[in-house]
């Protein structure tokens, strides 16, 4: 490795922790000090699903349309400064959403400076059949049940990629990469790897770069956000500042955040994220690498600077985690919310109350389900008999396959306001509405059943 080569420092900005986050994030993250790339990540389990029946409804449709904003706030740092782009906000729609993006660069005048790579393949949905006649079942990670046993109800089929095509596509010129469902951590590593030149079996770096990717993954959740330690002298959270990882090709980075702006980066914050959704601290599996996360070392390298290295990895299992969406039923969730005095005790009659009405109408559910919000519901048992609570909510949920039940159960919390106990003090959100289940459905798939391609629109 050349001198250069060791001294070089990649910058990856986290701008976007889920679909939903900060909208101002991106453009802040570009335009707070120098970033090489910008890294978003839309996507979770129930986000595909969503996006499947929003394409079914509109072919045009199945993408995380903010990003089609946040993509024209940053189009003057990509078209003029450099910064490439990373999102895996294609959903189940990357081709549409690349022509989106597209359509907004002409808008703003820069069409002719963006050059689109779209990565696809994940999406096996058109395929299961195929796959199962095959001799690949699919299993239920966590039942072992065949997929079979609810084929003609799912929704969507998505296999977690990893980086090398986003790789390609950087290597292909592309300025703005869009995938569909690859590993959150992808976003991050492929930069590193394409700036880098990581060869595909080098398991440290690449278990470096995962852990990179780990820790911008959630956008400000390592920056001072959603962080306990130390939680009321987080500064300024209303300015909060987004995690930047500066890399260097031995594997090691520093996790910062530009200055003047809020939060907080620290060992504290750092380690947090670190051990969100870990499992196997041995083993923390990704279709490019597998990280041990027991090696990582975290130590403060000055102000708001949190430097991570001494980290291992080793060769990938020879499967890709896919995630199956389907429908599983119907549900309905209400409350209502009672005052002191003895609150808890009003809430819980009418949970019986409730409880006899829906068994003399005769409404059969697979589930119902009664929290006393305030008082039991995030600690349980560990939380008392919650009569000391000064209001409690009563929310009451059921799930079943018979729609029409669902919908009569609907109907029957209102009535409470004037039928049952006293001190009723909000209706919150009017009559439940009834909404479609849809229920996640893990499993494993050989990798060579799956196959990625790059294509590079402009």
């Amino acid at each position: 490795m050349s001198e250069s080569q060791q001294e070089k420092i990649v910058r990856v900005a986290s701008g976007q922790g889920f679909w939903g986050d900060w909208l101002e994030a991106p453009r802040r993250q570009v335009e707070g000090g120098p970033v090489d790339y910008l890294m978003l990540d839309y996507l979770a389990e129930v986000t595909m699903s969503i996006l499947q029946k929003q394409r079914e409804r509109d072919p045009r449709m199945g993408y995380a349309r903010d990003f089609v904003g946040a993509m024209e706030s940053v189009f003057p740092a990509v078209a003029e400064r450099g910064v490439k782009v990373i999102a895996n906000a294609g959903g189940v729609n990357p081709t549409a959403c690349a022509e989106a993006i597209l359509e907004a660069a002409s808008r703003s005048g820069v069409r002719g400076k963006i050059r689109i790579g779209v990565v696809t393949g994940d999406d096996i949905l058109d395929r299961l059949d195929t796959l199962l006649a095959a001799g690949h079942e699919l299993k239920n990670m966590d039942t072992g049940e065949p997929l079979a046993n609810i084929r003609d109800r799912v929704l969507s089929a998505n296999a977690y990629i990893g980086s090398t095509p986003i790789v390609e596509a950087l290597q292909q010129g592309a300025n703005v990469v869009v995938t569909g469902r690859s590993t959150d951590t992808a976003l991050t590593m492929a930069p590193l790897r394409h700036e880098f030149g990581w060869a595909e079996d080098d398991w440290n770096a690449l278990a470096a770069g995962i852990v990179a990717g780990h820790i911008l993954e959630c956008g400000a959740q390592s920056s001072g956000g959603n962080c306990l330690h130390d939680w009321r002298n987080i500064p300024d959270l209303a300015n909060v500042g987004y995690p930047i990882a500066e890399a260097r090709a031995d594997g090691s980075f520093v996790i910062t955040k530009h200055p003047g702006t809020g939060g907080r980066v620290s060992v504290p914050s750092v380690t947090e994220q670190l051990v969100y959704e870990m499992g196997d601290p041995h083993a923390y599996i990704t279709p490019d690498v597998v990280a041990d996360f027991t090696s990582i070392r975290v130590a403060a390298d000055g102000e708001n600077r949190v430097r991570v290295h001494g980290i291992t990895g080793g060769p990938p299992t020879p499967f890709l985690k896919v995630s199956i969406a389907y429908r599983a039923g119907y549900k309905a969730v209400g409350s209502l919310v009672y005052s002191w005095p003895d609150a808890m005790e009003k809430a819980q009659l009418a949970d019986r109350v409730l409880r006899e009405r829906l068994d003399n109408l005769g409404l059969k559910f697979d589930q119902v389900l009664s929290e006393f919000v305030g008082a039991t519901s995030t600690h349980g048992a560990l939380a008392g008999d919650g009569r000391e609570a000064p209001e409690v909510q009563y929310r009451i949920g059921v799930r079943g396959s018979d729609r029409a039940a669902v919908e009569r159960f609907t109907r029957e919390i209102a009535p409470l306001v004037l039928n049952g106990p006293p001190s009723v003090t909000g209706f919150a959100g009017g009559r439940p509405k009834v909404e479609e289940i849809v229920a996640y459905w893990p499993a494993l798939l050989d990798k060579r059943a799956v196959s990625t391609a790059v294509s590079i629109v402009e």
